[in-house]
């Protein structure tokens, strides 16, 4: 397999991070989205979305979108779970991670750490609006969190995986994690699990 990805991309840590606790052989292909990389014809023709992360499977296709691609990697797995009601709650936040977190606490890191905010009111109402609905999204994990060990049947599943991968560092977004005690102890408990990488653990690096 080939994981075409840019290294700062939480999306693209996602599928690393299964990758790794699954033990899967994979190429791996930095490109930087800052410099138009994924916008080229070349890689248009993979994914004509023009985004990060992308998986080329061994078969030749290509499967593009980050939570797709951990649904495929994690059939068959313990990260994905036997029971109907369990699978559909992780489809239940695989969806909030995309609806109502991703856009709300990765904007901000991308904004404040990789393209870096224009100094002006606009931006700084825009990004405040967005901080705000992170920590909406936050403050509903926690509550979740104070009374499990993860997000479906007390196991670490790949919902896990997708609300980690942003979560873990939303401080580069402006956001105060001590505000959220279960999601620190949450955060470390998927630190423990066996094969897990850091974000920026990539081939190359």
């Amino acid at each position: 397999m080939i994981l075409y990805d840019d290294p700062r991309s939480g999306n693209g840590y996602k599928a690393r991070l299964l990758l790794s606790h699954l033990s899967l052989p994979y190429r791996y292909v930095p490109l930087d989205i800052m410099r138009g990389e994924t916008r080229t014809a070349q890689f248009l023709k993979k994914n004509p979305n023009g985004r990060i992360p992308l998986l080329e499977l061994d078969e030749g296709y290509f499967l593009a979108e980050s939570n797709a691609i951990l649904y495929y990697l994690s059939q068959g797995t313990d990260y994905w779970p036997a029971e109907r009601y369990a699978r559909a709650q992780v489809m239940q936040w695989l969806f909030f991670e995309q609806y109502s977190h991703e856009p709300n606490v990765a904007t901000p890191r991308f904004w404040l750490t990789i393209k870096g905010m224009n100094d002006t009111s606009f931006d700084r109402e825009l990004l405040a609006q967005k901080q705000r609905a992170g920590n909406d999204a936050l403050a509903v994990m926690d509550g979740h969190l104070a009374r499990r060990t993860f997000f479906v049947v007390d196991r670490y599943t790949i919902a896990d995986i997708a609300l980690y991968a942003y979560t873990h560092i939303a401080d580069e977004g402006g956001f105060d994690l001590s505000r959220y005690p279960a999601v620190v102890s949450w955060l470390q408990r998927v630190r423990e699990q066996p094969g897990h990488v850091t974000i920026d653990a990539w081939e190359g690096a």
